[in-house]
């Protein structure tokens, strides 16, 4: 009796996780560049009360194991990195990738991050920067003088410093993958950063090697889907509701056992 509430325990601590995964990916529905992230589980060791080749009363062996299972935990949470919808900003230095790879960022203590969210801005000595001010790496610098900025699809970046001259080449920007982005570690910010895990970081022109292309004036949108995830909210509650249901099943049972004269 005991082992199902401690089962049925496990199971409310495991649909809580997940609530709130969910509610985490619905509050960054509208977060630029943000991926969804899924809670993945996995099955506790079962009681084994008595194996399959233990003899039964007949003289025989039983041919299957007597087992119970003792709940479920967290194995870990997935990141889905599937392509987000491409939203129209019309900013020359907002940029999109269309495919895979990261943009690399210098953070503030020198260590390097990774994101998909391409809002960049002209800082005041016309280093291309994120929102947060992580300088983009390889570094791009922006004339003072320039009027006008293009972006080409393999990265490249042009600068227009005069009215009817000729763009010129200021720098190019490379995209980063990793033998397994799912190893990434999320620290906010729109930033992820390596681990173990991930493997060593590649780096290649865009449209080259695997990776997306570049698209100006884009930014891309979250991969959320706001039904699927209260689809996904409304089982969960559920799934937490029956747990609950098991947990007070087994108290009445108890109360019954204790009484009994």
């Amino acid at each position: 009796m005991l082992r199902s509430l401690y089962t049925a325990a496990t199971g409310m601590e495991a649909q809580q996780l997940k609530m709130d995964v969910i509610s985490n990916n619905l509050a960054n529905t509208n977060t630029t560049g943000f991926k969804r992230v899924r809670a993945e589980f996995e099955d506790l060791l079962s009681e084994t009360i008595r194996g399959g080749e233990a003899p039964d009363p007949r003289g025989g062996t039983n041919p299957t194991p007597l087992q119970c299972g003792l709940g479920v935990r967290a194995a870990s949470t997935a990141r889905n990195f599937g392509q987000g919808e491409l939203l129209t900003t019309n900013n020359p230095l907002d940029l999109a990738i269309q495919g895979g790879g990261f943009f690399r960022v210098q953070r503030a203590n020198g260590e390097y991050g990774y994101t998909r969210a391409g809002s960049f801005r002209a800082d005041s000595t016309g280093r291309l920067v994120t929102t947060g001010g992580d300088a983009l790496d390889p570094e791009i610098s922006l004339p003072v003088e320039t009027i006008s900025v293009t972006v080409r699809s393999d990265g490249v970046v042009l600068a227009t410093v005069s009215q009817g001259g000729e763009p010129q080449e200021v720098g190019q920007i490379q995209l980063y993958g990793f033998p397994n982005d799912g190893g990434l570690e999320a620290i906010g910010g729109n930033l992820l950063i390596q681990t173990p895990a991930s493997g060593e970081p590649t780096a290649a022109a865009p449209g080259s090697d695997g990776f997306g292309s570049l698209a100006q004036g884009y930014l891309e949108g979250a991969n959320v889907r706001a039904v699927e995830e209260m689809v996904e909210m409304i089982a969960t509650q559920r799934a937490y509701e029956l747990n609950t249901n098991v947990i007070k099943t087994a108290d009445q049972m108890l109360q019954r056992v204790t009484n009994l004269r």
